[in-house]
């Protein structure tokens, strides 16, 4: 009875084996390559699968999902003859899991190489600055290269980052040099052009503000102007109004000399003309004041006698 024990064992453990080798899962995102004694048969995708125990076997299990693959910094020569080194980032994705398995030893291999040659291509005919500037052309153009080989092997290359250009020290010290510099010219161009804006300004409100103060002279020295015009208009229209005559106009004149004698700057007086008309009819009407009444004593249109005394000589 012991060895038919043993047997039943060993049959139910085989056939605990042979559903396990029957029945494969999957996972979402995955697919399984199977092969039948060594040759492609199939490829399993996501879920439940049935395969025949002990003669097909799974070969490889390849995730669809997008994959990042970083790849450590490569020397590259620059047209200019600089030795920068460059860090990449490759991010694709397998849509063929059996030319990913098939065509290629290793896709992953196979694409840092491709990266690698492909980008010392396009940096050795740029210059540094081209290279420092120009990194979405040079990630379009690793993309395009990269994707186009990478079809044959099943894997769709969906975008390529450069993640570091680094050039040697001493041109970062350069670099770093001619930055502060184009910073210092930027600063000092913003300051001369605030001052200069400062300036214009400045003189923008002192040339308005002279002319305000222009009108506001112009302005009172019209309306001064005015004001004099309307008391001379007032004054002569009193004058004819009162029929002023000639004895009261030269009296008037004669008062008005002293006040234009007036003042520390004025050296030099002028008579004018007229004085003698005017004093010549002052003249005429004192001449008619006497000592009866105010009038004259001697005859009529005749001038007062004047009376002298002789000065008394004393011994």
């Amino acid at each position: 009875m012991e060895p038919i024990i043993i047997v039943l064992i060993i049959l139910v453990v085989l056939v605990f084996i042979a559903l396990i080798k029957t029945i494969q899962v999957i996972p979402q995102a995955s697919a399984a390559i199977v092969e039948r004694f060594g040759r492609y048969t199939r490829t399993l995708n996501a879920g439940l699968n049935i395969v025949v125990p002990f003669i097909d076997s799974i070969r490889n299990r390849i995730d669809l999902r997008e994959q990042v693959v970083p790849f450590p910094p490569q020397p590259v020569i620059t047209q200019d003859n600089l030795v920068v080194n460059i860090d990449t980032v490759i991010y694709y994705q397998v849509t063929d899991a059996r030319a990913a398995t098939y065509e290629v030893a290793s896709y992953i291999q196979a694409i840092e190489q491709l990266t690698v040659t492909t980008l010392r291509n396009i940096i050795g005919g740029m210059d540094l600055e081209r290279t420092l500037t120009s990194r979405e052309e040079i990630n379009a153009a690793l993309r395009g290269v990269l994707d186009e080989a990478t079809g044959k092997w099943g894997i769709r290359v969906n975008r390529v980052e450069l993640k570091a250009i680094e050039p040697p020290t001493s041109i970062q010290d350069s670099m770093e040099k001619q930055m502060r510099a184009d910073r210092d010219k930027r600063a000092a161009i913003l300051t001369a052009e605030g001052i200069r804006q400062s300036q214009i300004l400045t003189a923008e409100g002192e040339k308005q503000s002279a002319i305000l103060r222009a009108e506001g002279e112009a302005r009172a020295a019209a309306l001064r102007a005015e004001g004099e015009a309307q008391a001379i208009r007032t004054v002569f229209e009193s004058i004819h109004a009162g029929d002023a005559d000639q004895k009261l106009l030269a009296y008037q004149y004669l008062q008005m000399l002293p006040k234009i004698a007036e003042g520390d700057a004025n050296k030099l007086w002028i008579v004018p003309s007229e004085i003698g008309d005017a004093l010549k009819g002052l003249s005429g009407a004192m001449g008619n004041f006497g000592p009866m009444g105010g009038m004259g004593g001697g005859p009529q249109g005749n001038p007062p006698t004047e009376r002298r005394e002789k000065p008394s000589v004393t011994d």
